[in-house]
C-alpha cells in the first residue's frame, strides 16, 4: 500500500509540473522576463483615458505580398494573429540551406501539438527566377512540410530582397561574386502576433533551434497573458 501511495505521489507531482508548464494551460503567471523587442523603437507621448502617458512604439515588420507554393497570393493578412518563424533560402543551395530546411522541418514536427496552431513558418526564396511555385511545391513535398502552416514564398526579386533586408532585418541578395550567386542569412526570425521581431536564431545549429523552441513557448505564454489582460480591461470597461 505504501508503495502505491509513493507512486501515486510521484505521478501527481509530474502531472502538476506538466499542467504548470504546458502551453495548453490558460494563464498561470510565470516570473519570466518577456522576450526583447528588436529593431528601432520610438518613445512617444499618447493620451489614454484623458491622461498623457509615455509609450514606446516598437519596430513592426512591414506589409508584403508574395506567392506561395500553390501559386496563391500570400500577404501579411494571412498571418494576422499568428506567430511567425521566418527564414530565407533557395532550392539550388548546397551549403547552408539543406541544413536550415531540415532544422525547420524538425521544428515543425516538434510543434505539431494543437497548442502551437498559432505558429506558422515562412520560407522565402532568394532565387525567384528558378524557384517557381512548382519548384517550391516539390521542395516542400520532399520535406514533408505541413503546407497549412509552412509556406514557401516567391515573388519579384527586389521585393524579396527588400523584405529580407529592410523588413526582417536580415541579409538577402543576389551577388555575382558569391560562390552560389546568392547571399542570405542563416538565422531564423521569431515574429510575434503584432509583427514585432522578438528574436534571431542560428538556423544551422541545434543550439540555436533549441533556443528558438524555448522562446516560442515563452512567447505563446506571453501572448496568452496579454490576451487575458485585454479581456480583463474590456470587461472592466463595461
Amino acid at each position: 500500500l505504501r508503495k502505491w501511495a509513493v507512486l501515486g505521489g510521484i505521478v501527481a507531482f509530474v502531472a502538476s509540473l506538466f499542467i504548470f508548464f504546458s502551453p495548453l494551460v490558460g494563464l498561470v503567471r510565470h516570473n519570466y522576463v518577456f522576450l526583447p523587442y528588436l529593431g528601432d523603437k520610438e518613445v512617444v507621448a499618447v493620451e489614454r483615458d484623458g491622461e498623457l502617458v509615455i509609450d514606446t512604439i516598437y519596430y513592426t515588420v512591414p506589409p508584403f505580398s508574395f506567392t506561395d507554393q500553390f501559386g496563391r497570393e500570400f500577404t501579411e493578412q494571412r498571418v494576422e494573429g499568428k506567430i511567425r518563424v521566418v527564414d530565407f533560402f533557395f532550392t539550388r543551395c548546397t551549403t547552408i540551406c539543406p541544413r536550415m530546411s531540415i532544422q525547420m522541418q524538425q521544428l515543425q514536427l516538434k510543434l505539431s501539438d494543437k497548442a502551437y496552431d498559432d505558429v506558422v513558418f515562412l520560407s522565402h526564396t532568394v532565387d525567384p527566377e528558378h524557384d517557381t511555385p512548382e519548384v517550391l511545391r516539390e521542395y516542400a513535398r520532399k520535406l514533408q512540410a505541413d503546407t497549412a502552416r509552412w509556406k514557401f514564398l516567391t515573388g519579384d526579386a527586389p521585393d524579396i530582397y527588400r523584405m529580407g533586408n529592410a523588413g526582417y532585418l536580415l541579409s538577402a541578395l543576389e551577388d555575382s561574386l558569391a560562390a552560389e550567386r546568392f547571399v542570405h542569412d542563416s538565422r531564423f526570425v521569431l515574429v510575434d502576433k503584432a509583427g514585432h521581431i522578438r528574436g534571431y536564431y542560428e538556423g544551422t545549429e541545434a543550439e540555436g533551434m533549441n533556443a528558438l523552441a524555448a522562446d516560442l513557448k515563452m512567447l505563446l505564454k506571453e501572448e496568452r497573458v496579454k490576451a487575458a489582460e485585454v479581456e480583463k480591461a474590456r470587461r472592466k470597461a463595461r
